[in-house]
């Protein structure tokens, strides 16, 4: 049985930390350029069109501010990230059970995916307020848990849903030679085929996690939460305060981003990158 063309299997990268997210050290050197000379610019532009300090702040002064309230940022970031993981991991892990029934029985897929579509078509900012009325107000982290786990859903469910539906079929016929039964072929093919795509969905719910907490926060929350933050702050004016508050959200983001990144490269470890 052919087993196609030859495939080159890319190497993994060498040494600590970019070992473990797929990049060395010296690939993220452009990226560091971009982020220097974008703030270079924003700085320069602020001083040189003498742009109002509510329209848009100095970067010097959000992290003069960043650094004088990190106490309370960092309080209120945590509070608001256990919301955002929490909603993760609902979200995700209902999505890969769901993706793993509709991958076993097709039609089941076929009738009910149609209606996974609508429900993520619901505008996050029209379901939050809904969403918090159904748990107490939304004072409670259940809401922003909630809210982050919709959002979460889909991608991780459409990604892994394809990764199980793209074996080939090749190898569906060589565990059919050996009366492989399903739960076997969804065991030894299916799911380590189905890895990449997950990990794929993983990253892209770290961000929307991060981004269903903070906005369930805008209509309602814990006043120690980092969306009221940034919403009070900027209805006082106290605009520093306000992107210092979008600061933090961007890095416990980017933290969840890395922190599945290392993992997703640490459960394919054993699974060469191929190109066909």
């Amino acid at each position: 049985m052919s087993s196609g063309a030859p495939v080159a299997v890319q190497p993994v990268p060498r040494g600590g930390l970019g070992r473990m997210v797929g990049r060395r050290i010296t690939d993220w050197l452009p990226a560091a350029v971009v982020l220097v000379a974008t703030f270079a610019l924003w700085q320069g532009l602020i001083v040189w069109l003498d742009v109002q300090e509510f329209l848009l702040p100095k970067p010097t002064s959000i992290a003069t501010t960043f650094w004088d309230d990190k106490s309370e940022l960092w309080h209120a970031g945590w509070y608001t990230f256990q919301e955002a993981l929490g909603g993760f991991v609902v979200g995700s892990s209902i999505a890969i059970l769901f993706a793993l029934v509709l991958a076993r029985w097709r039609p089941l897929g076929s009738a009910l995916m149609p209606y996974a579509i609508a429900a993520n078509a619901i505008p996050i900012i029209a379901f939050a307020p809904i969403t918090n009325q159904w748990f107490d107000g939304g004072l409670t982290k259940s809401s922003k848990v909630a809210i982050a786990a919709v959002l979460c859903f889909f991608p991780v469910l459409v990604n892994t849903l394809k990764g199980l539906t793209s074996v080939r079929p090749q190898d569906l016929e060589l565990m059919r030679s050996y009366a492989a039964g399903e739960v076997e072929i969804f065991r030894r093919v299916r799911i380590p085929t189905a890895l990449p795509f997950m990990f794929t969905g993983l990253k892209v719910a770290t961000v929307l996690a991060m981004i269903g907490a903070v906005v369930g926060e805008y209509f309602g929350g814990a006043l120690n939460a980092l969306g009221v933050l940034i919403l009070t702050r900027s209805r006082l004016f106290q605009f520093n305060e306000a992107w210092a508050g979008i600061t933090m959200v961007c890095l416990f983001g980017i933290s969840l981003y890395v922190a599945v990144a290392i993992l997703e490269r640490v459960t394919l470890r054993w699974v060469p990158s191929t190109t066909e």
